[in-house]
C-alpha cells in the first residue's frame, strides 16, 4: 500500500514539475508593431543607409555615430518633405535641400573632429549624390512593389480586386429554399 501511494505521489510530483517548466518558444516571431518597417517608412531607411556610409568613411566612434544618425534622420525627413511638397520643380527642391544640407554642416561641425569634418566637407557632394541616387531608386522600387503587392485594404487582410460577375441566367423571383 505504501509503495502504491509513494508511486502515485511521485507521479503527481513529476507531472507538477513538468507543468511548471517554461513554455516552448515558437519559431514564428511576432513583428514588433512599434518599430517601423522599411516599406512603411522609407525615410528612416534612407537616413540609415547614408549614416552607415558616413560612419564607415569618416571612422566615427559610437558617440559620434549616434549623433550623426539623429542629425541625418532629421535632415533626411526634412528633405523628403521638401521633395514631396515640390514634386516636379527640381530647381526649388535643390535650393531648399541645399539649405537643409547647410544646417547639417553646422550640426556636424560640433560633433566631428577637425580632420573628420574636413573629410566630410570635401566629400559633401558625394554624400548628397549618394543619398539622391538612393532616394530615386527606392522611390521607383516602392512604386513597383506597391503596384505588384498592394497592401490589404481592410484589417482582415482582404485586398481590393475586381468584383465577381454574376451569372447571366439567374432565375427570376424566389423559387424556394433549394433553388440557390
Amino acid at each position: 500500500m505504501k509503495t502504491a501511494f509513494a508511486s502515485v505521489f511521485l507521479a503527481l510530483l513529476a507531472g507538477a514539475a513538468s507543468a511548471q517548466q517554461a513554455p516552448v518558444a515558437t519559431t514564428v516571431q511576432v513583428r514588433d508593431k512599434t518599430q517601423s518597417s522599411p516599406r512603411l517608412n522609407p525615410v528612416e531607411a534612407r537616413a540609415d543607409r547614408l549614416s552607415r556610409q558616413m560612419v564607415r568613411d569618416l571612422r566615427l566612434n559610437n558617440y559620434q555615430a549616434t549623433k550623426l544618425r539623429a542629425i541625418n534622420e532629421d535632415k533626411i525627413a526634412k528633405m523628403a518633405a521638401i521633395e514631396r511638397k515640390n514634386a516636379g520643380n527640381q530647381k526649388l527642391i535643390d535650393e531648399q535641400c541645399n539649405g537643409v544640407c547647410k544646417e547639417r554642416d553646422q550640426e556636424l561641425q560640433a560633433v566631428l573632429s577637425n580632420d573628420q569634418y574636413s573629410s566630410y566637407f570635401g566629400a559633401r557632394s558625394t554624400y548628397y549624390k549618394y543619398d539622391k541616387d538612393y532616394a530615386t531608386q527606392s522611390a521607383s522600387i516602392m512604386l513597383t512593389n506597391a503596384v505588384q503587392n498592394p497592401t490589404p485594404a481592410r484589417a482582415n487582410d482582404a485586398t481590393i480586386s475586381p468584383a465577381k460577375s454574376k451569372p447571366a441566367n439567374t432565375p427570376a423571383g424566389n423559387l424556394g429554399r433549394n433553388a440557390r
